[in-house]
């Protein structure tokens, strides 16, 4: 029997599942933050963190409304970063999904702003 509320269909490698494990273990503060408003379907629905998808390990992942969510700091200003961040947003875009990012600092100067705009996408 499949299992609930994750991609499925796809292979992913023993790195990736360990790699997904660590940084659940390790979260930023600010996936913290976030993880702390959008587990136990606070939001109205279930989402899961550090997800593997298609090989990238995104931060939030809500199956139901194919919804990527991701917490970003500076080293998603690095040139080798972007390049690796627009792959990504592609493979995923093409599945579908919907993405949005936040910055760390959004999440903890204003996360209820934050958490209006993750409802607003879930309602569309």
């Amino acid at each position: 029997m499949p299992v609930k509320n994750i991609v499925t269909g796809q292979r992913v490698t023993e790195y990736k599942l360990e790699r997904s494990r660590e940084l659940r273990r390790d979260m930023t503060p600010a996936e913290k933050i976030l993880w702390e408003e959008l587990r136990r379907n606070k939001l109205g629905v279930h989402f899961r963190r550090q997800q593997v998808i298609e090989g990238f390990i995104v931060d939030f992942y809500c199956h139901s409304a194919s919804l990527v969510i991701e917490v970003d700091g500076g080293i998603h200003n690095e040139p080798d970063q972007k390049e690796y961040d627009i792959e990504r947003e592609n493979v995923l875009k093409e599945m579908g999904l919907k993405i949005i990012h936040f910055w760390n600092e959004e999440v903890f100067k204003n996360l209820p702003a934050v958490l209006h705009r993750i409802q607003e996408l879930l309602n569309t």
